[in-house]
């Protein structure tokens, strides 16, 4: 892999200059506050994969479907093809660095209706990462009011939960991107520490521990499949959903210095450090099990875990750690959709365009495009008021919409193949192989995480990401049809010319 210094370099087709400059060439006016550095470009995407939001939530879901030797191993292979699917979309956001990001890039790579798609897709997949990730939270919420004061952490009573933390997100978000930014920071380090403490204790305290064997082996299936190998795919959900996110730093690249290395950089890294961070975490878990029936069938397992080996009071200490983090995230994934709305909006693609691309001239910060990232996530979230599998299906939303979206620019950029003008960020011999891999996985992925997770299949087990999927498609294309003439991204100032010679013949 070659990472040119962060700068452009003579060789370089856009010659040195400062981003906002950069971003003028792209079409786009700058409004946002530039006051993110590289650190917290990481921090943003590190915390929205946060490992201890999303390994914790489907920790359960794991238990069942494939078990010790599916989470684990699944961990491992998944983290490699995601860090293939990170490096490969890194380069198309060196030369591409706008909020728009992914469906900017399939636009200037591909046209129009490549760029419409891939927005609607990638809208969805973060909207249903904002449903997921606060709905987790506030399960973890009602579990920790259960151990402390005997709540009963009914379905209303989450739902209400969910809606202040909702609240909460939307609220930090309206104070601008330097607290932001400030949050995420302070993430990183809270993550990190807390599966440090989280493993560490784990390894320490317990008197008994599961065996490697068991860890690393042990299979378990109560999905009502027969097949072993239907059951070990449809597990791989614990690790991919965990591994989705990382396009924020993108997302937010109008707002971070140097974005055209720091961006990339920020997605490679918090790929890689969570995969390391993640394992660890999964492994202290597993090996800690006391009794692998009670743990499956409880509520939280983690929660399940920390009482076994720590009893009510420690429990509640990890399981603090576990929230904050996991509002950590939420915060992150609030600020990313958000700029997502603002993007597309900002090129008339959704209904109400001109109040949601509104930006406030105090802040920088757009305001309605908060409101609406968090209304439309508390939206998707209402089936869990009568499902018991909804959460399972908001998390596969996410996966269905923004892994297909991760997949589409990386695929026109090896379509255009010589004619793609790499940023100073780039992968250089290795940009083909690594792009083929990413766009093979997700194809993979996409199809897995349509099929149902339990049999038999009925309307409360059946997987309704699929439906969700559908009707977005749907959607996005009845108002391709409205909003056709009025949807279109700025044709880049620098290199017009260059920018159609790529689109040519692909449309």
């Amino acid at each position: 892999m070659s990472v040119s210094p962060p700068a452009w370099s003579k060789s370089d087709p856009v010659p040195r200059q400062d981003e906002e400059e950069r971003l003028r060439e792209l079409g786009y006016q700058p409004v946002l506050a530039r006051r993110m550095g590289g650190f917290g470009n990481f921090a943003i995407s590190f915390s929205v994969i946060s490992i201890l939001s999303g390994c914790m939530t489907l920790y359960g879901f794991g238990l069942i479907t494939g078990g010790p030797a599916v989470m684990l191993w699944g961990w491992i292979g998944v983290g490699l093809f995601v860090l293939c699917i990170g490096m490969a979309l890194a380069e198309v956001t060196s030369a591409y660095p706008t909020s728009g990001a992914l469906y900017y890039m399939a636009d200037r790579l591909g046209g129009r209706k490549w760029g419409w798609y891939t927005g609607w897709l990638n809208l969805l997949g973060l909207l249903g990462a904002i449903a997921g990730i606060d709905y987790g939270a506030a399960l973890f919420t009602g579990a920790f009011l259960n151990l402390q004061w005997g709540f009963e952490a009914t379905p209303g009573w989450t739902m209400i939960i969910f809606m202040c933390i909702l609240l909460l997100h939307a609220t930090l978000n309206l104070f601008g991107v330097r607290l932001v930014s400030v949050l995420n920071s302070i993430s990183v380090w809270w993550h990190l520490g807390g599966v440090a403490l989280i493993v560490g204790i784990l390894a320490i305290v317990p008197k008994n521990h599961q065996s490697p064997e068991f860890v690393f082996t042990e299979f378990v299936n109560e999905t009502g499949w027969q097949n072993p190998i239907y059951v070990a795919a449809i597990g791989l959900l614990l690790a991919q959903y965990t591994f989705c996110g990382y396009d924020a730093s993108a997302h937010l690249s109008e707002e971070t210095s140097n974005a055209s290395v720091s961006a990339a950089r920020g997605i490679v890294r918090a790929i890689w450090v969570s995969w390391i961070a993640g394992f660890a975490l999964l492994a202290g878990l597993t090996f800690a099990i006391q009794d692998y029936a009670d743990t499956s069938g409880a509520a939280v397992p983690p929660a399940q875990i920390f009482i076994d080996v720590l009893g009510t009071n420690g429990a509640s200490a990890l399981l603090l750690v576990v929230i904050m983090a996991q509002l950590f995230c939420g915060n992150a994934e609030v600020a990313a959709a958000s700029r997502m709305v603002f993007a597309f909006s900002r090129d008339n693609a959704l209904p109400g365009s001109a109040l949601w691309r509104r930006v406030s001239s105090r802040t920088q910060t757009p305001v309605p495009a908060v409101w609406l990232s968090v209304g439309f996530a508390c939206v998707l979230a209402l089936p869990s008021l009568y499902s018991p599998t909804a959460y399972g299906a908001v998390t596969a939303i996410n996966v269905i919409g923004i892994t297909p979206a991760y997949a589409i620019p990386i695929y026109l950029k090896l379509r255009a193949g010589d004619r793609f003008q790499p940023g100073p960020w780039t992968l250089g011999r290795w940009s083909k192989p690594i792009g083929w891999i990413a766009v093979a996985w997700v194809v993979i992925v996409t199809v897995i995480f349509c099929l149902p997770q339990k049999n038999p299949v009925t309307t409360d087990t059946m997987n309704y990401a699929v439906v969700a999927l559908a009707v977005v498609l749907a959607l996005a294309t009845a108002w391709w049809y409205a909003a056709r003439g009025s949807y279109s991204t700025p044709q880049s100032y620098g290199s017009a010319r260059e920018q159609s010679e790529i689109s040519e013949g692909i449309v």
